[in-house]
């Protein structure tokens, strides 16, 4: 495991880890918290971290939400099944108390130091970013500047429910990256289309929350992990 030093100018880390349950076979793991501290206030990190991870999985909520939400959970087992390290980020406003974003640039540039302090305590293994609604559009306006190999974008809101008109499709386009859409059919903010990413799984009888059967979104994630972690490009053709 990789224990950075806390004096680092650019980041401030609060950092508690405890060994877990190790994975079949004895490999070693390790839950622990982070405290990143932003532009925009610390944000609250929650990491698993196993010995030579085989890349890193940084997910976030969306904007009223957590961590712990059941999508973000059962993409998480389905990282750590596949040798990858999870950070889960609770984003500065949340952190806060605060229920909405606020500002796009802002939220940006806050998302972007906490991966920074993430690159300097994992160090170079491949990076995925991912999040659930709100947290999936951060994901998607930071993969190249974040320099991700790809985003999972789960319960992307495409539009606000009753304003069709305020497409956010482009953000998908616009990642840089190989995206997967994983969304319920029954969402109120609208699925994208297929031509919006890499691929869109579209979930039968789930809504916004993702939350009635967790492990088919786990299932739908798995086959672009086993590529990332074999170093390789996730299936369904280049990055838009």
């Amino acid at each position: 495991m990789r224990v950075p030093s806390d004096t680092n100018a650019r980041h401030s880390l609060s950092l508690i880890f405890a060994m877990a349950p190790p994975f079949p076979g004895g490999r070693a793991r390790y839950r622990g918290r982070m405290r990143i501290d932003t532009a925009q206030g610390p944000a609250e990190v929650a990491v698993d971290d196993v010995d030579d991870p085989a890349f890193l999985l940084v997910l976030t909520h969306g904007s009223n939400g957590g961590v712990d939400a059941a999508d973000l959970l059962a993409v998480r087992e389905a990282a750590l099944g596949f040798g990858g390290a999870v950070a889960r980020v609770l984003q500065p406003f949340r952190a806060a108390g605060r229920r909405a974003p606020g500002s796009p640039v802002r939220q940006d540039a806050a998302w972007l130091e906490v991966i920074a302090a993430l690159r300097d305590r994992f160090g170079d293994v491949p990076l995925v970013q991912g999040g659930r609604s709100n947290g999936a559009r951060v994901a998607c306006r930071t993969a190249r500047a974040a320099g991700a190999v790809g985003v999972v974008a789960l319960a992307f809101p495409l539009v606000p429910p009753g304003r069709p008109d305020r497409s956010r499709a482009d953000e998908l386009r616009s990642a840089g990256v190989e995206v997967l859409v994983v969304n319920g059919d029954r969402d109120p903010f609208g699925v994208p289309d297929r031509a919006d990413a890499t691929e869109v799984v579209v979930l039968p009888g789930e809504r916004h929350d993702l939350d009635r059967n967790p492990a088919a979104v786990g299932a739908a994630v798995e086959p672009w992990l086993r590529r990332w972690t074999a170093r390789a490009p996730a299936p369904g053709g280049g990055a838009r």
